[in-house]
């Protein structure tokens, strides 16, 4: 895997929707990784990318080209909040380049200034090998099983997995019961 050398992560504004809807609108439509109608148009997609709570990120390459964006927001709210999720999006041409390993890292790091103590993955499809193996190598753990829990567009009713991992002094890692 081929890293990519320089990207800017920032906060997105407004403007960088029609470049976060092209990237997020394929990926819909595969209807294979994200919990979100296959048909849902630009409205829906906006919806559910940019909803309130939620701060929305991109990463921009060295031309200045959006190639991913992420979201991040608390998982719960009340004695919950302390538990961050979010959700990775890369431009389909640029799979494969360590995008989605910058923005997790990036996503980590945000969460941790935010005062976070772990990030959950609700729903992560077991069939996506790909995004299982590198949110292990980030550090999660897959913490629970949901049989059957994803309507996959190929395979039917594939399980889908939440995965968690501590943001808490890496030298006593926060366990599941968060003690």
């Amino acid at each position: 895997m081929a890293e990519v050398v320089s990207m800017e992560i920032r906060l997105a504004t407004e403007a960088d929707w029609p470049a976060i809807w092209e990237i997020i609108r394929p990926i819909i439509r595969e209807g294979e990784t994200l919990a979100i109608d296959r048909n849902a148009d630009e409205d829906g997609g906006r919806a559910y990318w940019m909803a309130p709570g939620k701060s929305v990120f991109v990463a921009l390459d060295e031309a200045g080209e959006t190639i991913g964006s992420y979201t991040l927001r608390a998982n719960q709210t009340g004695p919950a909040g302390h538990v961050a999720n979010a959700g990775y999006a890369v431009r389909g041409n640029q799979r494969g380049k360590g995008i989605a390993q910058i923005l997790c890292r990036h996503s980590l790091e945000e969460a941790r200034a935010r005062g976070f103590r772990a990030m959950q993955f609700n729903l992560v499809v077991s069939t996506n090998e790909r995004a299982v193996r590198l949110w292990q190598h980030m550090g999660f753990a897959i913490v629970g099983t949901l049989p059957g829990a994803f309507r996959h567009p190929v395979l039917g009713h594939v399980d889908a997995y939440v995965m968690f991992r501590g943001l808490v002094d890496e030298s006593q890692p926060m366990t599941v019961d968060g003690h």
